[in-house]
C-alpha cells in the first residue's frame, strides 16, 4: 500500500518570508520530496506568486488578512493588543533585552490618556515576566483562547501534517498557528531575521519547533524564549544562499549604467536603516556633503537606498524620503535607488530587487548604514563597512512620537555583536566618518578577516547550502 503524500503549509505573510522559502531551496526540496506544499500568502499576491513560483506539488492559498484584522479589532481588542505586547517583549532577562526595552519606551512614551494607566500596568506584569518562566509559559497558553476558525476550511480540505510560519506568532500568523496547535498538528517556526529572536519574546502558542540561523540565536532562543534545545534547529539562512552562490549579481558596467554612477569614481552606499527610532537625513547629508565636496582621499559617489518603511503612510518618514531625492538633484555625485513593491499588504520589503540589493553591496568600495541587517549582507561580499550614527537633536521632533538617539543603540543584541567582532567601524560624527571612509577606500583589506569571522559565527553554512538543509529539516519532521 502506497504512503499517503505529506502536506506542509508554510505561512509566509512578509516579504522577507517570500525569498526564504521561494528564492531559496526550501520549498523546491520539500516538492522534490513529494511532499505537498500549501503556501499561505498576502491574498491579493496569491495569483502573481502562482505565476511566479508555481511548480507541481505547491499550492497557493491566501492569508486572510482582513478577517484576521477584523477579529484583532472586535474580539476583546484592547486585551489582545496588550498581551501581544506584553508576550513580544516578556523575554527573560537572561538574554541582552535592549532591543525589546527601547520597543517598551517607545509604546509607553507614546501611550495616551487611559493607555498611559494600562502602559504602567503592562510594564509591571514585563517585570514579572522577565524574572518567570512559568509566568511566561502561563501567558502563552492564555493566548490560545484567542483562537478563530480562519482557516477551518484549509484545514479540512488539505489535513496538512505540518504547519510553519516565517515568525513564532508576532504578526497575524499567531492564529493560524493557534488554530493548528488546537488541531494537534505538529507545528513550528523559522527565523527569517537576524534580530528576531532578540526582538521578539515567547511564542504565540506551545509550538513543536523552530530553525534559525546559528549557534547564537539558538542561545538566544532556549536563554530568552524557553525553547527546548532539542527543538531548536540551526540550519543557516536560506534567503543568503544566492548571494554565496552569486546568482543575483548584475554585470558591474551594466549596474553603473543603470545608477548612471561613475566608473572612475569610487562608490559609497548607504542603506537607510532604523528610521521607525531617528531621522537618517543627517547620515544621508554628511555623506553627501564629503562626496560632493571632493573631501575624501579617492573622487567618489554616493549611492542612498531608501528604506522600506520611507513608503509607509507617515508624514516623517514621507518627508525624509523627500529630502533625499531633493538633496541627490541638487549636489553633484549623489544618486538615490529605491526598495521595489511586491504588492499586496507587504509593501516595499519583498525580494523583487534581490539583484540590485547584490550589486549595490558587492560593488560598494564602502558600505554604510545604521546597524542594518544589510551589515550581515555586505559582510558576505567582504565589503568595508562603515554604522553612521550621527545623532539628530530632538529626534523626529513630533509629540507623542518616539525618538532614540542612534549613539545610544550600539548595546542592542545585533548592532553590539557588529561592534564586538570588529566587522567595521561606527562613527558617530562627520569627522569620524570621514576618517573611516578615507582608511577603507586607501586599504579595502582592513578588517576583511573580521568579517568573514562574523559571517561564519552569524549565518553558519557559507556555501549556499541553507535551504536544501532546512528542506531537508523541515521533511524530517513528516
Amino acid at each position: 500500500m502506497t504512503e499517503a503524500q505529506k502536506t506542509v503549509f508554510i505561512s509566509a505573510d512578509h516579504g522577507l518570508a517570500i525569498i526564504y522559502f521561494f528564492q531559496s531551496d526550501v520549498v523546491k526540496t520539500l516538492v522534490e520530496k513529494g511532499v505537498r506544499v500549501v503556501v499561505l500568502t498576502d491574498d491579493g499576491l496569491v495569483d502573481q506568486l502562482r505565476n511566479r513560483f508555481g511548480m507541481t506539488g505547491m499550492i497557493v492559498e491566501g492569508l486572510r488578512f482582513k478577517a484576521c484584522s477584523k477579529y484583532a479589532a472586535e474580539v476583546q481588542p484592547g486585551l489582545q493588543y496588550w498581551s501581544n505586547f506584553i508576550r513580544r517583549v516578556g523575554t527573560s532577562k537572561r538574554i541582552n533585552t535592549e532591543a525589546m526595552d527601547s520597543h517598551i519606551k517607545q509604546v509607553v512614551a507614546e501611550a495616551q490618556g487611559s493607555q498611559r494607566i494600562v502602559a504602567a500596568m503592562a510594564k509591571m506584569v514585563i517585570s514579572l515576566m522577565r524574572h518567570s518562566k512559568a509566568s511566561r509559559q502561563c501567558l502563552v497558553k492564555w493566548q490560545m483562547r484567542f483562537t478563530p476558525n480562519i482557516y477551518a476550511d484549509l484545514f479540512d480540505k488539505y489535513k496538512p501534517d505540518l504547519v510553519v510560519s516565517a515568525t513564532y506568532g508576532w504578526r497575524n500568523d499567531r492564529y493560524l498557528l493557534r488554530e493548528s496547535v488546537k488541531r494537534g498538528i505538529k507545528t513550528g517556526a523559522v527565523i527569517v531575521g537576524w534580530d528576531n529572536p532578540s526582538s521578539y519574546g515567547v511564542p504565540a502558542a506551545p509550538l513543536d519547533f523552530v530553525t534559525c540561523w546559528s549557534e547564537i540565536q539558538k542561545q538566544e532562543l532556549v536563554d530568552g524564549s524557553d525553547w527546548d534545545p532539542a527543538r531548536v534547529n540551526i540550519g543557516g539562512i536560506p534567503s543568503y544562499d544566492g548571494y554565496f552562490r552569486k546568482e543575483w549579481l548584475i554585470p558591474r558596467d551594466e549596474y553603473y549604467k543603470l545608477h548612471h554612477l561613475d566608473p572612475k569614481r569610487k562608490l559609497i552606499t548607504y542603506a537607510s536603516s532604523f528610521i521607525t527610532f531617528s531621522p537618517n537625513y543627517l547620515n544621508i547629508e554628511a555623506l553627501a556633503k564629503l562626496v560632493a565636496g571632493d573631501e575624501l582621499s579617492e573622487p567618489s559617489q554616493l549611492l542612498i537606498r531608501l528604506h522600506p518603511n520611507h513608503f509607509m503612510d507617515e508624514p516623517l518618514f514621507a518627508g525624509e524620503r523627500e529630502k533625499v531625492r531633493e538633496l541627490a538633484r541638487s549636489l553633484p555625485n549623489v544618486h538615490v535607488v529605491e526598495p521595489v513593491a511586491l504588492g499586496g499588504d507587504l509593501g516595499y520589503y519583498s525580494g523583487e530587487d534581490m539583484p540590485e540589493k547584490t550589486s549595490m553591496m558587492a560593488y560598494s568600495d564602502v558600505f554604510t548604514t545604521v546597524y542594518s541587517t544589510m551589515c550581515v549582507e555586505t559582510a558576505i561580499h567582504n565589503r568595508p563597512i562603515v554604522s553612521v550614527c550621527i545623532d539628530t537633536p530632538g529626534g523626529w521632533n513630533k509629540p507623542h512620537k518616539f525618538s532614540l538617539d542612534l549613539s545610544k543603540i550600539g548595546d542592542w543584541p545585533t548592532h553590539q555583536r557588529f561592534r564586538q567582532a570588529n566587522a567595521g567601524r561606527v562613527a558617530f560624527n562627520a569627522q569620524q566618518l570621514k576618517e573611516y571612509l578615507n582608511a577603507y577606500l586607501s586599504d579595502a583589506s582592513l578588517d576583511a578577516d573580521e568579517r568573514v569571522k562574523f559571517i561564519e559565527d552569524e549565518v553558519t553554512f557559507v556555501d549556499g547550502s541553507a535551504g536544501r538543509r532546512t528542506g531537508d529539516y523541515l521533511a524530517s519532521l513528516l
